[in-house]
């Protein structure tokens, strides 16, 4: 007996993945993605960060390691204009974000851990309002939307409030702000906190690809094996100050980075704990 389905209804193939908005095409330029001049500033009596400089190259994965208190979110929020420094400057991709802070901002998504959403909005909104404070036309947006809420699998939670999400889908519609509007730098700050393994593989994933197209990644976390495998830059930074950094191999230098880490930063203790912790 022949097959009784014709040729022309074979299965369809599936639609491809959403594509992550590629960084928006500007002139080459000579200047670094962020190059941090001497940035300080103190909270009182406490000096956060002290007289730090940094130069993250264009095309890099970027990571920020330090201890908790090192400075590290005191650095960022200052470099993409969230916190006014004491003294130092902040350039992105050669502007001056504090001469020219529109056109700096305009270059930089953010994920800031600790700033407060517009969580009364649903998400769909939320992300929609991002996209047309950066000028971007409604249709535009529109798609663009979509493409995020579906690749960051949240498509199901596009008309519920923010505020009902839980952390780890605040992080990642947070992380949908930070994209629409095809940035040229991504600066996050602990963007797997609070994640699921499954939603941190694919946040690794379209981080990767926006590399990959032509973006530069800026990320803090603690997780030393992540930033090991996922960044080709790193910079460890404690008491406000930037210990050491460059490639992650130069860094390393033959160790892992969690034994680095420890070796520059120092504090780690071997005793065993007091006796009545231990079972003969």
């Amino acid at each position: 007996m022949s097959d009784p389905t014709p040729p022309s209804a074979s299965a369809p193939a599936p639609a491809p993945a959403p594509a992550v908005p590629a960084p928006a095409a500007h002139a080459p330029s000579d200047h670094p993605a962020m190059q941090l001049n001497r940035l300080s500033k103190r909270f009182g009596d406490k000096v956060a960060v002290d007289d730090l400089s940094l130069t993250v190259p264009v095309g890099s994965f970027y990571g920020m390691v330090g201890p908790n208190g090192a400075g590290k979110t005191t650095t960022l929020s200052m470099a993409t204009g969230l916190l006014h420094p004491d003294a130092g400057q902040s350039l992105i991709h050669g502007v001056d974000l504090w001469a020219e802070p529109l056109k700096a901002k305009a270059l930089i998504g953010n994920l800031s851990d600790g700033v407060k959403l517009f969580d009364r909005l649903t998400g769909e909104q939320l992300v929609t309002y991002n996209g047309l404070l950066f000028g971007l036309d409604r249709d535009e947006v529109a798609e663009r939307v979509a493409d995020l809420l579906k690749l960051l699998d949240l498509e199901s939670a596009a008309g519920t409030l923010v505020v009902d999400y839980s952390a780890g889908m605040t992080k990642k519609i947070a992380l949908a702000c930070a994209l629409v509007h095809a940035p040229r730098l991504l600066v996050l700050d602990e963007p797997f906190e609070s994640v699921d393994p499954v939603s941190a593989a694919n946040i690794r994933d379209i981080l990767t690809g926006y590399v990959q197209n032509g973006g530069t990644v800026i990320v803090s976390s603690h997780v030393m094996d992540l930033v090991q495998r996922m960044c080709d830059h790193v910079a460890v930074v404690a008491n406000g100050r930037v210990l050491v950094a460059g490639t992650v191999d130069e860094v390393r230098d033959g160790s892992t980075l969690e034994d680095r880490f420890v070796d520059l930063v120092g504090g780690r203790t071997h005793a065993e704990g007091p006796e009545w912790l231990r079972r003969s």
